[in-house]
């Protein structure tokens, strides 16, 4: 039977900084992943994907040159599915075949089937062919990610009702999509969609939405996204979803019918965990199924047992789990290791983008922080306005005590590339003449900073 030193289940981001870690430790390391390409569903079908549907929806639809060119400007006619998924593919075969190579170089083993505890240190995995193979180590690290929430009352049927994993094969682009849940990745699908010009109505029962991000970055958000043709629905429960053939039918608790050709059901993700046997182990999960785990060491209450990702719940971003995986790995190893930044940004990939790191207002409120606000719309810096920019804004949060940055809220063009400017400053607990006294390239919207 093989034996490791480390046995990493999953291979998304998490997964794989953990496995490229332990290579590089000199250490063995074995990475079992369900499916027969690596990458997880941060490669298949979360991260990348969307990221890649994004730019390829505003590169053909011309969305960022409309401004110059009027509401009607278009780089291709006639925008169908095989067009979006076109580089889709050419992106994630690049992305699977990287990885492979990583792991190839590291000399770290993978196997594909699914894993399941049967011992303490012990796992079996069984593949797609039907056979079984039993494989041991010293430590274990569980990266499985999430899946997506498919609950009873949603008629699912792979074409017109689909959930965020299916949405990416549909056959054709709707004419009209409606979205249950502004989350993340309900936000990022809808805004895309309503920039190709499709009726979208984006449906959330709650009063609020992205409630982590600055409420005055969200309201400049609401704007630009209502601005954008983008009909939003807060406070709306949905009693019944129908799909009758023609057309799929969402009714509200509050009398209001929607209809569309697409529905794409996007409220919220279950950790997947319930295949992996962890009664074996003395493990539980919670109603999500998401472990708990120590957030500085990655353990769980079973010491040789570690949790990265998704799996573990908040934040889960693709970033902050690279950063898990390479600290677990480290402490599992008994490798002594730098630990994570406390400032981490945020980044939805929306149209527009919005990005953030440190303090948000109500935040800095809530701690009796005083402190002064400082805001640039894009359109006053002289990049803004080559570039056609008609919206945008960065929100600086200082404190009137320290001098001290706290907060960066970011929404519009770059906004994900920028915020980095901001995460050194805070990180380096820099303070506002940090933007005083350095000089910026000139023209670039990071003069919106200055």
């Amino acid at each position: 039977m093989p034996h490791y030193d480390l046995i990493i289940i999953g291979s998304g981001p998490s997964g794989r900084a953990a496995a490229i870690q332990a290579g590089k430790l000199k250490h063995s390391v074995l990475v079992i992943d369900r499916k027969d390409k690596l990458g997880g569903v941060s490669v298949h079908t979360g991260t990348i994907p969307s990221k890649t549907l994004r730019e390829t929806v505003l590169n053909l639809s011309g969305y960022r040159e409309r401004s110059f060119y009027g509401q009607s400007y278009r780089v291709k006619d006639d925008i169908d599915a095989a067009d979006l998924k076109s580089r889709l593919h050419m992106t994630l075969d690049h992305e699977v075949d990287v990885l492979e190579h990583q792991f190839n170089r590291n000399h770290v083993d993978t196997l594909h089937g699914m894993a399941k505890f049967v011992g303490p240190n012990e796992v079996e995995v069984a593949t797609e062919a039907g056979e079984t193979t039993r494989v041991t180590g010293d430590k274990f690290m569980i990266a499985t990610g999430t899946k997506t929430f498919r609950p009873d009352y949603v008629p699912f049927n792979g074409s017109t009702v689909v959930d965020s994993d299916e949405f990416l094969e549909m056959g054709e682009i709707p004419r009209s999509l409606v979205v249950i849940g502004a989350g993340v990745i309900g936000v990022e699908y809808a805004t895309m969609f309503a920039a190709l010009d499709v009726r979208v109505t984006l449906i959330e029962p709650r009063e609020s939405f992205l409630d982590f991000i600055d409420n005055g970055l969200i309201a400049d958000f609401t704007h630009q996204i209502k601005e954008n043709g983008l009909d939003l629905r807060l406070g709306s429960k949905v009693e019944k979803i129908e799909d009758t053939g023609k057309h799929v039918e969402v009714s509200l608790d509050n009398g209001r019918h929607v209809r569309a050709e697409m529905l794409l059901f996007a409220a919220g993700r279950m950790g997947a965990t319930d295949k992996l046997g962890l009664d074996a182990v003395g493990l539980e999960t919670d109603h999500r199924g998401r472990l708990e785990v120590d957030r500085k060491s990655y353990q769980t209450k079973v010491p040789h047992i570690y949790a990265t990702g998704d799996v573990i719940g908040h934040p889960s971003l693709a970033s902050t789990s690279m950063q898990q995986g390479r600290v677990a790995a480290c402490h599992a190893l008994d490798t002594p290791t730098m630990s994570e930044s406390p400032w981490f940004p945020y980044g939805i990939y929306s149209v527009p983008e919005i990005s953030t790191c440190g303090m948000s207002e109500e935040e800095m409120q809530e701690r009796g922080i005083p402190y002064e606000v400082g805001v640039a719309r894009f359109r006053e810096t002289s990049r803004g306005h080559i570039m056609g920019l008609e919206h945008g804004m960065l929100k600086m949060l200082v404190s009137l005590k320290t001098r001290r940055v706290l907060g960066v809220q970011i929404v519009g063009e770059g906004a994900t590339e920028l915020i980095h400017i901001a995460q050194a400053v805070l990180n380096l607990k820099g303070t506002v003449d940090y933007f005083v006294q350095n000089t910026f390239n000139y023209p670039t919207l990071a003069e919106a900073y200055k």
